[in-house]
């Protein structure tokens, strides 16, 4: 295993971007999967939220997926080239964000949270009608809760779900051929309540 840190400021992205590519682990690889996942919960009631919290929670969350996004697409039209697949271009690759239902409807003091959601998803949208003719598909996921990997049984009767099926539902998005593209993605543990 290789690990690599980032936080969702452009320069460090960057940097993480740079240091997979010059990775001696990664040499001769395309980027074919970018999966941003970032935790970011902000709770209070409304007339207690600050406007520096409440801009920080957007940045956190919206300004790391721009410039996760930005850094993701030009790897890939590096990696693949910038044809388009009308002109016989091939997928460059797969950008996944993971969001939550927050970015769909949102509830009592969750202002900043939800804004912020639901910006990633507004995002998610935007580039996947820019880019999606250029072969990069984008993706946003609905994901509540937490991913645990290891074999529990909650995990077994659907209270909660594992890494492996999260894994698994990325890797069908990846390997979605040109002719028919998943842009948004609800996933549920069968038990959950929404």
């Amino acid at each position: 295993m290789i690990g690599l840190s980032s936080d969702i400021t452009p320069d460090k992205l960057s940097k993480a971007f740079s240091d997979i590519r010059s990775h001696s682990s990664f040499k001769n690889l395309k980027l074919k999967v970018a999966v941003f996942h970032v935790k970011n919960s902000s709770r209070k009631p409304f007339l207690e939220e600050t406007h520096a919290e409440f801009m920080d929670t957007l940045n956190t969350y919206v300004g790391g997926a721009m410039a996760f996004a930005q850094e993701a697409i030009k790897r890939m039209f590096e990696d693949n080239g910038k044809t388009p697949l009308a002109e016989g271009g091939e997928k460059k690759g797969t950008i996944v964000f993971t969001g939550t239902l927050g970015a769909m409807r949102t509830n009592t003091n969750f202002a900043a949270y939800g804004a912020s959601r639901s910006g990633v998803r507004s995002l998610a949208q935007a580039l996947a009608k820019e880019y999606s003719p250029a072969g990069i598909h984008v993706v946003h996921t609905i994901m509540n809760g937490g991913i645990k990997d290891e074999d529990v049984e909650a995990q077994k009767t659907g209270k909660s779900r594992g890494a492996e099926e999260v894994g698994q539902n990325y890797s069908w998005l990846a390997n979605q051929g040109p002719s028919l593209w998943t842009h948004e993605l609800d996933m549920r543990p069968p038990q959950e309540k929404f």
